[in-house]
């Protein structure tokens, strides 16, 4: 069976060193068949394919057309790994990506309930409420920043179920709706400059704009792969 490819919905505008990153680590340890770059293509970036999109909505809507769009592309792969340009692998993974998932929805939701308000919780209830009307009572929470394996028809039919949400969790919808189950991790998202909350042993990282730039973690990153990937024209920015 052929690799995955895989698709990243990419903002506009942003010469994103993250995703240049992400990009070797996936080169070095992720096995995959073609890049899809959804949305915009930084002027660094070589041998990948790209999907352009019109980003005029919010940063969720702007995701979802994104994937929506690779769901229906016939070049991209009937399964594909989704990714963000904030994602990395730091540990070869052989055998493939593997399914991940953070736990009950309700428990992540207990802990961005004493934390934060606003759209993504609202999301994530109004995405827990819509699983439960659709009899999964006690689903599980795929908002991990990590790679995701994705088969795009079920995809495609999840985004039809939540087409009356603005904030959809695209992947905690799509991984109940498909009945992924899955081995269950915390998230690996660094949000700091201190290092602590990684290691050599740790096999997904995932950065913020500020701790990739300025942080520990950003760093260890770096270090990890000096090297560019057949992804990115050298020296350009």
């Amino acid at each position: 069976m052929d690799a995955p490819d895989i698709v990243v919905p990419v903002r506009e505008g942003a010469v994103n060193e993250q995703l240049r990153f992400a990009l070797r680590s996936w080169a070095a340890h992720l096995p995959h068949g073609r890049v899809w770059l959804v949305g915009h293509r930084p002027r660094w970036a070589a041998g990948v394919e790209h999907i352009a999109t019109r980003q005029t909505g919010t940063k969720y809507q702007n995701t979802t057309l994104a994937v929506r769009a690779a769901c229906q592309h016939p070049g991209v792969s009937g399964v594909f790994l989704l990714a963000n340009d904030d994602m990395f692998v730091m540990h070869p993974m052989p055998d493939g990506m593997p399914v991940l998932h953070r736990g009950p929805v309700k428990a992540v939701e207990a802990y961005y309930a004493v934390r934060a308000s606003g759209k993504y919780l609202r999301g994530m209830r109004e995405t827990r409420a819509l699983l439960e009307s659709r009899g999964h009572p006690e689903p599980l929470s795929y908002e991990l920043h990590v790679p995701m394996p994705v088969q795009k028809t079920a995809m495609l039919a999840a985004l039809k179920e939540a087409r009356h949400l603005d904030v959809v969790h695209k992947r905690t919808l799509y991984g109940n709706l498909a009945g992924l189950g899955g081995e269950e991790i915390q998230d690996v998202k660094i949000l700091h400059r201190a290092p602590h909350g990684y290691g050599p042993t740790s096999r997904f990282l995932s950065t913020m704009p500020d701790s990739f730039a300025a942080g520990h973690v950003g760093q260890f990153i770096r270090r990890a792969f000096p090297r560019p990937s057949p992804y990115e024209i050298p020296g350009r920015r």
